[in-house]
């Protein structure tokens, strides 16, 4: 092979190595991927389709056979639905004085306040008072130990409760009170309700919404809840619907006349 031949063919391999290095050596480009957009589940109303159908259809049937001037009624979960249970007496006494209802559904999350309003449950009422405390149920963990809602996702929902309210019966006062604590003692789930509890009292304007939140009554002087108040430490007994009872008398009396 001569010179002329000789460098030819160098150059020609150092093209070519230069040109494997460079595909080789090249940053990889690759195409990112968005993540998921969050959905809030405390927004999307949804049936119960469980244990609690029974009880959520006698709730909806309660307004469709009873519909008129009420002067209170009560929006919630089976803390709100316990008034007629481990609270019986209290109520008994609390309707001997206020034409009441209760809409209480155990184990309800705000999104399934929000179907049954869009089932028509207020269609009919004119309640010149809702007592409203929801979304405990909303904080519970699933079985692997995640969350499905973050406390913004439960303030929202409990946000839309209120709004809702405030659309359909424009003419009623809404008395909105802070998550209750849960728990034997100090807790994380009782530490984000307390976060919760901060922001929904930003709700109030003193007008037409009206914030309450009687959970340090509930708890003795160490963080624990007694037995005699919650038996559970979650659905307050008879103790705890008169505290309840206390708490919204005064505002009744105010807003009522009676």
């Amino acid at each position: 092979m001569n010179l002329k031949n000789l460098l030819l063919t160098g150059a020609l391999a150092a093209v070519i190595t230069a040109s494997t290095f460079a595909q080789t050596n090249a940053p990889v480009t690759t195409l990112a991927v968005a993540a998921p957009a969050h959905v809030n589940q405390a927004l999307i109303p949804v049936p119960r389709t469980d244990w609690a159908v029974k009880r959520q259809a006698l709730v909806l049937q309660r307004a469709k056979d009873a519909p008129g001037d009420y002067d209170i009624e009560f929006i919630g979960d089976s803390i709100t639905q316990g008034w007629e249970e481990g609270g019986h007496n209290v109520w008994h006494e609390l309707g001997s004085k206020y034409k009441i209802i209760n809409f209480g559904v155990s184990g309800d999350r705000t999104e399934h306040v929000l179907w049954r309003f869009e089932q028509g449950q207020l269609d009919g009422i004119k309640a010149k008072v809702a007592i409203v405390m929801i979304g405990t149920n909303n904080s519970n963990k699933n079985k692997d130990g995640t969350d499905t809602y973050s406390d913004k996702d439960i303030l929202e929902g409990v946000t839309a409760i209120v709004n809702q309210i405030r659309t359909r019966q424009p003419d009623t006062k809404v008395l909105l009170f802070g998550i209750f604590p849960r728990g034997k003692a100090f807790n994380a789930q009782r530490g984000r309700l307390l976060e919760i509890n901060q922001a929904l009292a930003k709700l109030a304007d003193g007008q037409n919404i009206f914030y309450f939140d009687i959970g340090s009554q509930l708890i003795e002087a160490d963080g624990a809840i007694a037995p005699g108040m919650m038996k559970d430490a979650l659905h307050p007994g008879e103790a705890g619907y008169r505290i309840w009872d206390a708490a919204i008398e005064p505002k009744l009396k105010e807003l009522l006349g009676k």
